[in-house]
């Protein structure tokens, strides 16, 4: 079972990167934000420890967490920012790595694509045969964060919570730029593609 894992900054299209990979028979996708949100749902240790951290005036009215409330309060705080990941990242590593074992184990899926936004900042890259990081330029970086209705001060304080691209692109096996058409993007994933499965 090949085991890539998808990285790069936010907004740069690892998800589009990953749907277009997802097409091809045998490929499982796992997506560290959908288990974020797994790991935020009522009732579960990660939801208590996130309210006990931060309050309840993190909260909307039927107890789930407004996570946009709380990505204003963390990305205004690198100290918030660290104890919030300090509570996450193990949480939501422990699921994928679970989901990947448990892939492994059946032996029906020939791929698993990983999509981690923060791949090398954990330091989970060695747990991949391939890691593949997108990226885009600064401006169009922006104006997507802009275009999902981030002010101009919350899209870059997001953007300055990661490492610089620069960095993951250097670590990466394979990039992607995906600054442009789609069609281009998806010529520079098909290729990618083929080198991984030869």
């Amino acid at each position: 079972m090949n085991r890539i894992g998808v990285t790069g900054g936010i907004a740069t299209g690892k998800s589009t990167v990953a749907a277009m990979w997802a097409k091809h028979p045998g490929v499982v996708v796992i997506e560290a934000d959908h288990l974020v949100h797994e790991a935020y749902q009522p009732g579960t240790p990660t939801h208590a420890a996130v309210v006990q951290q931060f309050g309840p005036g993190i909260l909307n009215p039927d107890q789930t967490i407004n996570r946009q409330r709380l990505g204003d309060l963390v990305f205004a705080d690198e100290q918030k920012r660290l104890a919030l990941n300090q509570i996450v990242h193990p949480v939501v590593r422990a699921m994928w790595t679970k989901r990947l074992e448990e892939l492994s184990r059946e032996g029906r899926v020939q791929t698993v694509v990983a999509v981690i936004p923060l791949l090398f900042e954990v330091g989970a890259e060695n747990e991949f045969d391939y890691v593949v990081t997108v990226g885009c330029s600064e401006g169009v970086q922006r104006a997507r964060l802009q275009a999902r209705g981030l002010s101009p001060e919350r899209a870059e304080a997001r953007i300055l919570s990661q490492w610089p691209l620069k960095v993951k692109l250097d670590r990466a096996d394979f990039v992607i730029w995906n600054d442009g058409a789609l069609a281009v993007t998806e010529k520079q994933a098909a290729m990618i593609w083929q080198r991984v499965q030869n």
